[in-house]
């Protein structure tokens, strides 16, 4: 009996095990059913695009950048395509024994490792970065020989942006070069992520970085099959790429490089304005440098050479660099007092060389006066007496209030970036600038300076270019800009840039025309007589001499006693033919001295080139060079007979 139970416990247990094995088998193919049917149905769409993505792989196609032309068609920015040999230091094990093999086949010279590290420091590790490029023929086929040997190196066909003229307009032209950890952050925060993909480059001054989306173009894309290696098998589909736009530009670079020439070894800066529309026509900034060095990456020579030169090649004065107008102030300050009724063309100011105000003798024309001098005077014979005066009765606040809208001080809003709004003085920009209470107070005694363009105002050459164009086009003024239109890569439309619509300031008719007067008094009668003697249009202009440094209220200027670059600016603001004006500029050379002498003589170039289509001769361009020259000498060249640059 007890063994009768005993065996009916044993085969219950043995139901009971089985029954719980078949439970765990049924639930085990109850999962794996339910997966299948997970992975068939539920994620099917998904797991097919991964499957196919396996075996395929969307590469980007960086398209063509557009070029760069001048108003007449001139290439100022192209393109051209060479090899490159290319690390990515991820996959290329110990770098500094893979660059040393890599020297046994093809050159690598010390710049080029500098660069190389430099672009390493730049980028991340698995970006594929360039240790040489513009690889010849034989260097490709040297290296594709024994590619085996370097796991991570790779040739690569890439395209390059070109410069033609070299250092000629390259502040205003700009650069690209390789996108850094902050762009790039930039732009994956932006709705142009996607079409950067596989983009290396980026404009970074200039027309360049202002008009980059314009000359980027579309990325396109290729869809290929690749084997389980990941190598490239064949081409499934593609999505061409679509290239940038050219855009055209304003400048004439023939001008503009007949000015960088001019200048010589001086520093300085010249704009040149259509004050008909606000079209540039020339941006000087003297000393130049070569956009091309910038490219590949800059090698840690030539980058000290720029970065740290006393004369700061990669500064762009005509945007940047901020001086005081000097004489070049008193047309506008005259043209103030008018509208403000604070002075009348015929009142007299008695010029006795200097002027006292608060104890302070503010001197004029080195202590010997002019005498009676009115407005018009006051402009040809560059009166300091008269402006001093006139600062004391308008006040800082007035002369503020009227300089503002001409642009004295402002952002033009030209399509560069970058520009400096200098400083046009008034009380509540003083209260803002300075941090002690008794820094922040306005003394009477600092407006007088004011009205000769000394003191606190500091502009740029666009902003005085800018105001001259405006006063040449009777107190219209138009908005600065370098583009003027965009041209279509594929189809060659062209696509004109509308500009902003002027704004009128609304100045009275006879007060322009009593400025003006006395601005075409000064070529024939002032201080530029000489420079426009024998000339076959009539100009209207204002010399100035600005200095650099401040000389003590008992001392006088000697250049002489000065270190170079302590010594006068030299500037000059002009518009011609002066009764229907075309051109408009304003120039500046730094620490050369009276504005007559070395500022003038480039305008008169400039003029000569704009309306009667010569080039100064070659003497005379020596001679301007080094300020030796008044009149053009020499027999003069015909524009269309000049090359562009020397054969």
């Amino acid at each position: 009996m007890t063994e009768l139970r005993s065996s009916e416990a044993e085969a219950f247990r043995f139901r009971m095990r089985a029954l719980v094995i078949g439970a765990v088998v049924l639930i085990a193919f109850g999962l794996v059913a339910a997966r299948l049917v997970y992975l068939q149905v539920v994620r099917h769409d998904d797991l097919a695009a991964q499957a196919e993505s396996n075996r395929t792989a969307v590469v980007p196609i960086v398209p063509n950048r557009g070029l760069i032309l001048d108003r007449n068609g001139v290439v100022l920015a192209t393109n051209y395509s060479a090899y490159t040999l290319e690390i990515t230091p991820s996959r290329a094990g110990t770098l500094d024994d893979t660059i040393d093999e890599l020297s046994k086949v093809v050159e690598i010279q010390t710049r080029d490792r500098r660069r190389f590290k430099r672009l390493m420091e730049e980028s991340r590790n698995f970006e594929s970065l360039p240790i040489r490029t513009r690889l010849t023929d034989e260097e490709v086929a040297r290296f594709t020989a024994q590619r085996y040997r370097f796991p991570g190196v790779d040739i690569k066909a890439r395209l390059f942006r070109n410069y033609p003229l070299g250092d000629v307009a390259s502040h205003a032209i700009g650069y690209i070069g390789r996108i850094n950890q902050a762009e790039k952050a930039r732009i994956q925060d932006s709705e142009d992520e996607a079409n950067y993909r596989g983009t290396e480059y980026i404009g970074k001054l200039g027309i360049e970085q202002s008009f980059e989306s314009a000359l980027h173009g579309a990325t396109g894309v290729e869809q290929m099959e690749t084997s389980a290696g990941g190598r490239a098998v064949r081409k499934l589909a593609s999505h061409a790429a679509t290239p940038g736009d050219s855009v055209v530009l304003s400048l004439d670079i023939k001008l503009q490089k007949m000015v960088e020439d001019l200048f010589g070894e001086r520093r300085g800066a010249l704009v040149a304005i259509d004050p008909r529309s606000g079209e540039v026509l020339a941006l000087v900034s003297k000393p130049t440098f070569d956009p091309n060095l910038f490219v590949e990456g800059i090698d840690v020579e030539n980058w000290t050479a720029l970065n740290e030169s006393l004369d700061k090649p990669l500064l762009n004065r005509a945007l940047r660099g901020t001086y005081p107008p000097g004489s070049t102030y008193k047309p506008f300050m005259a043209l103030a007092a008018l509208e403000t009724g604070k002075r009348t063309a015929g009142a007299i100011t008695q010029d006795n060389g200097s002027w006292t105000f608060g104890g302070h003798t503010f001197r004029s024309h080195g202590d010997h006066g002019l005498g009676p001098v009115d407005m018009h005077r006051s402009i040809v014979k560059s009166s300091n007496v008269y402006y001093y005066a006139l600062a004391n009765d308008m006040g800082v606040d007035l002369m503020h209030d009227f300089m503002k809208p001409l642009g004295f001080g402002q952002i033009t809003g030209i399509d560069l970036n970058g520009e400096l709004r200098g400083v046009l003085p008034s009380q509540e920009w003083k209260r803002n600038a300075y941090r002690r209470p008794e820094q922040k107070k306005w003394y009477a005694g600092e407006t007088i300076s004011l009205g000769i363009g000394q003191g606190y105002n500091t502009f740029t050459m666009l902003q005085l270019a800018h105001a001259t164009a405006t006063l040449a086009n009777s107190g219209v003024r138009h908005k600065p800009h370098l583009a003027i239109a965009t041209m279509d890569a594929v189809t060659r439309e062209r696509h004109e840039i509308t500009p902003e619509p002027p704004v009128n300031l609304g100045y009275k008719p006879e007060n322009v025309a009593v400025v003006r007067r006395a601005l075409v008094g000064v070529t024939q009668e002032g201080t530029s007589t000489r420079v426009f003697a024998g000339a076959k249009y009539l100009s209207a202009g204002k010399t100035g001499t600005a200095q650099a440094v401040t000389i003590g209220q008992k001392d006088k200027y000697n250049a002489a006693k000065l270190q170079e670059h302590q010594r006068d600016h030299a500037l000059y603001m002009a518009y011609a033919p002066a009764e229907a004006p075309q051109i408009a500029l304003a120039v500046i050379v730094e620490n050369a001295g009276f504005g007559a002498a070395h500022a003038a003589p480039i305008a008169r170039r400039v003029f000569d080139y704009w309306l009667l289509g010569e080039y100064p001769s070659e003497e005379d361009m020596a001679a301007v060079q080094k300020g030796q020259a008044a009149a053009p000498i020499g027999k003069p060249r015909a524009v269309a007979d000049v090359p562009l640059m020397a054969p």
